[in-house]
């Protein structure tokens, strides 16, 4: 999962890099040149293919009883996180960093924001189901524990007093009234059961925030799905404007 995450980041990051690239480079051209319309179609197809794919094999029953006796969703998830990254990168190359037209503006901004959301749902979503089935377990041993405890507990035998037996040692305690030396067998076991009782505490306090974060990283898939329609409306309108206009540049 670190692993993972690293490379993620690095490769955003890497986009990003590319992006700024509008700063000190811009080649109008090289977006209607072959290279250009290449990285164009490879773009468009890592950024189509496998996500839609991902989504129907998740939402249709049909389709994803076809798929997963070959593939499993995981590794549909992988394709579609990294084939969307690496076609963002290969978008902005296409781009030849020139953002004149609205449309390009729009389509470039929705698709940074698209891979950024999902890179963030994907990576803290999995966090928190990570985090919550750890601290569960935990959990779980934890309140083991403290039950067996508190059935030893309960089975100790009264306090017992320890008292000097000899005269002078009574005789002493008196004088400097400290009086009997109470020891009570269930004490220790006593302050382990609060010691469990705390982090058992700690534990579902701990669990709370992350179901809490688990739900808001929920909704952040949510956005990151809205954004998806609105980047796939604006690249087909992109797709079709560049049609349309490569055709009445040919005439």
């Amino acid at each position: 999962m670190k692993r993972e995450r690293t490379i993620m980041v690095s490769m955003l990051i890497l986009q990003l890099i590319l992006w700024l690239g509008f700063l000190v480079h811009q080649s109008p051209r090289f977006a209607g040149s072959l290279t250009g319309g290449i990285l164009a179609i490879t773009a468009a197809l890592l950024m189509i293919v496998p996500p839609l794919l991902y989504s129907a094999t998740k939402r249709l029953p049909y389709i994803k009883e076809k798929i997963t006796k070959h593939i499993s969703t995981g590794v549909l998830l992988n394709w579609h996180v990294y084939t969307s990254i690496v076609g963002a990168i290969f978008a902005i190359i296409h781009t030849g960093h020139r953002f004149e037209s609205n449309l390009g503006i729009w389509l470039t901004a929705i698709m940074m924001l698209t891979v950024l959301c999902g890179f963030i749902g994907r990576y803290f979503l999995t966090y928190s189901s990570k985090e919550i089935n750890e601290k569960q377990a935990e959990l779980n041993l934890l309140a083991t524990q403290y039950n067996q405890l508190i059935s030893e507990i309960s089975k100790q035998s009264e306090a017992t007093h320890v008292v000097d037996s000899n005269l002078i040692g009574r005789a002493f305690n008196s004088f400097v009234g400290t009086g009997s030396i109470a020891r009570d067998p269930k004490s220790l076991l006593s302050h382990q059961a609060l010691y469990l009782a705390e982090s058992i505490a700690d534990l579902e306090y701990a669990i709370k925030t992350h179901e809490l974060l688990k739900r808001r990283t929920a909704r952040w898939l949510k956005i990151h799905i809205i954004t998806s329609s609105i980047f796939y409306i604006l690249l087909i309108l992109h797709i079709w404007s560049a049609i349309y206009f490569g055709l009445r540049y040919l005439r």
